[in-house]
């Protein structure tokens, strides 16, 4: 019976820090030369607006992961005179493990769209970068 009702604290535990855990994310504007980025990000049942950060400024927000681990928030960006582009700011079963807390996303003047930035920022590994038009 001790077994069990360790076993069922623990799940017990788990389940609640599971639930409870927040999860930050991060999109900074690296576009460099006073440039203004544009952004609007939402999720299936949230829409946190249209945002224009200024050169080196960020936007961030927070949520917890739903029971059954489909949470996905996405992105549209642009600056310029450029088109809008599309990225997957969170998604949970890509990045529940990579970055369980805090997900970091930069817009750099070189178009790349990279994530799961240390911080603070060094130098980054560009295997994982989406190119985009500068």
């Amino acid at each position: 019976m001790k077994n069990f009702s360790s076993f069922g604290f623990l799940l017990l535990f788990v389940f609640a820090t599971r639930i409870h855990a927040k999860v930050h994310v991060h999109v900074i504007n690296r576009l460099g030369d006073g440039r203004y980025l544009n952004i609007h990000c939402r999720s299936k049942n949230d829409d946190l607006g249209h945002h224009t950060l200024e050169d080196s400024n960020e936007t961030t927000w927070s949520f917890s992961v739903n029971f059954w681990e489909t949470t996905l928030f996405y992105c549209n960006v642009q600056w310029g005179d450029s088109d809008w582009y599309h990225f997957d700011a969170y998604d949970a079963e890509r990045d529940h493990a990579r970055c369980f807390s805090a997900c970091r996303w930069m817009i750099s003047r070189e178009g790349k769209i990279c994530c799961d930035l240390s911080w603070p920022p060094q130098q980054p590994d560009l295997s994982g970068f989406l190119f985009l038009p500068k």
